[in-house]
């Protein structure tokens, strides 16, 4: 019905998306808009109705490596990317109108840390950009497919990957990077959207005439310093900032590396046009325990009687950062899980007070360490919802035992981590994760919904329906109430849910999509059985009476 009906997309347009001013017939933007709070106002599908949502339509995604992306819509085409293909489906039948395959060496699997997976695709003025496990940035024309142009980000072989949904900002194509745990350098990196050409590279460990460079000791141990980029950073028009985290330090353990390490472990703010940073805030100095600092949420909360734009930042690490998105300042840092690392954030300094835990392991003993080594919460993204001022998460109960390890001589493309880390069992009856809804301010739960047996590993979804989506790794698409984390309907995929569910409309009917596939690492499914393999496009309305 709409196949290849695509225009160019305006700034104006991706700055809108997600907004009052955005059309919910397109979901343009990483996030459901560039504040990446994962909500959105429609009701049509409701706490009343929600059991006659039915499948509208599923399409294979020929794949077998797992679906993490968050798909976007434009004009009636829906774009869905993962490790094999991109995508263009009509939203409406589910029927392809191209695909493209992405080729890559057979080999390149063993140098990305884990899954072999894509986040999603981002779309601009008639194009569709997304990385590729190789490491390479491509656009393609957004009618037909066909490759526009492609950059080699970085070599893949030296232990550089890419899994990360690229970021549109003031007309800046911005993509990241992964490979920490193979002793990368890692970096940000702005291209022009027609030409491919490289506008900027920011890398993420300071070297020589850097600022932060004598955070490093000895000097050159930021050329093996990780900081990977491999989560979409968020965007603040009228600052003109992207809000990007950095991953955690290479190699973990310290022995080769002294100091704080910056940007190790940080929450960036970029101007787009440049990659210039505006400010930062380290959340881990001199990270030993592999707390990666991604998705940054934007928001307005009340803090001292007074409503302040904010980011928030759901750590792994425990604690919930919220921090004035102008200057960077501090406000907040509260746990909001059970945390051993750390006795507190020092607010006036801004840094962790690490505790005895930490002392020990740093001082070579084998501690258990809470939260694990999947963190209090993993990438799986958090809704934030601005008319309750809540976060809605999945969050995790388990620990790990850590130990450093003889620390080997760097070698291109093999793993460089000195760490031995072992996660605690989970049984059928082990209470893993909670989904739950988070005061920002506080880390208190308004409610938490603990779930047995399995850690969830799927994105979040609000909406005013009052609804809460989300997805097992057994496969169900669930819905729950948004006022008490109640489940109200679940449907079975065939394959387990670690993806990103977005909902939109069309001629008034509203829609709710998501892909289903097992894949990601295979530490976030300890203690289920083999879920079968095979990625799939699913969306969902309800049965008209």
């Amino acid at each position: 019905a709409f196949a290849g009906g695509a225009t160019a997309q305006t700034d104006a347009q991706l700055r809108a998306d997600g907004t009052k001013a955005g059309n919910t017939d397109n979901v343009l933007t990483y996030g459901m808009g560039y504040h990446q709070n994962r909500y959105s106002p429609l009701d049509k599908i409701n706490k009343g109705n929600v059991k006659r949502l039915v499948p509208v339509w599923s399409t294979s995604l020929d794949n077998e490596l797992g679906e993490q992306a968050q798909p976007l819509i434009y004009e009636g085409v829906m774009y869905v990317s993962n490790a094999r293909w991109t995508y263009a489906i009509d939203a409406l039948t589910g029927k392809v109108i191209w695909r493209t395959a992405v080729n890559f060496d057979p080999d390149t699997p063993r140098v990305v840390c884990c899954g072999n997976s894509n986040k999603g695709v981002a779309i601009y003025n008639g194009k569709v950009f997304r990385g590729t496990l190789d490491a390479f940035v491509i656009a393609l024309d957004m009618k037909t497919g066909k490759e526009v142009w492609r950059q080699k980000a970085a070599e893949w072989k030296e232990g550089y990957s890419m899994t990360v949904a690229p970021q549109i900002a003031n007309g800046v194509v911005i993509t990241g990077c992964s490979g920490a745990e193979f002793g990368a350098r890692c970096f940000l990196d702005g291209w022009d959207p027609d030409t491919g050409k490289k506008l900027w590279r920011r890398y993420t460990t300071a070297g020589p005439g850097e600022k932060g460079h004598d955070t490093w000791e000895p000097r050159e141990a930021y050329q093996y310093g990780g900081a990977s980029t491999w989560i979409t950073g968020s965007y603040d028009p009228e600052l003109d900032l992207v809000f990007w985290g950095t991953g955690n330090a290479g190699p973990w353990t310290d022995e080769r590396r002294k100091g704080d390490n910056l940007y190790v472990a940080t929450l960036l703010a970029i101007k787009p046009k440049t990659g210039e940073i505006a400010w930062h805030y380290q959340f881990a100095p001199n990270d030993v325990w592999d707390w990666d600092s991604w998705e940054n949420v934007l928001g307005e909360v009340r803090v001292d009687g007074q409503m302040r734009k904010v980011v928030m930042h759901t750590h792994r690490n425990g604690f919930l950062y919220v921090l004035d998105r102008a200057s960077g300042k501090l406000l907040s840092a509260q746990p909001f899980a059970k945390v051993n690392w750390a006795d507190r954030v020092d607010l006036a300094t801004g840094r962790p007070v690490e505790s005895q835990v930490s002392k020990d392991l740093r001082a070579g003993k084998t501690v258990e360490l809470f939260p694990g080594i999947l963190g209090a919460k993993n990438w799986p993204h958090t809704s934030f919802n601005p008319n309750t001022g809540l976060i809605y998460a999945t969050t995790n109960t388990v620990s790990s035992t850590y130990r450093f390890v003889k620390l080997q001589d760097y070698k291109p493309g093999l793993r460089y981590q000195g760490i031995e880390n072992i996660s605690s069992p989970i049984t059928p009856d082990t209470i893993a994760s909670h989904l739950e809804a988070i005061d920002p301010l506080t880390g208190k739960a308004k409610w938490r919904t603990p779930i047995k047996g399995q850690q969830l590993s799927a994105a979040i979804l609000t909406t005013g329906g009052g609804l809460l989506f989300t997805g097992r790794p057994t496969g169900e698409f669930i819905a729950v109430d948004a006022e008490d984390g109640k489940e109200v309907w679940s449907f079975k995929t065939g394959s387990g849910i670690h993806a990103q569910p977005i909902t939109w409309t069309r001629n008034g009917k509203q829609y709710v999509t998501i892909l289903s596939g097992t894949g990601g690492v295979a530490g976030a499914r300890r203690g289920l059985a083999e879920m079968p393999l095979g990625g799939s496009v699913w969306t969902f309305a309800l049965f008209d009476q």
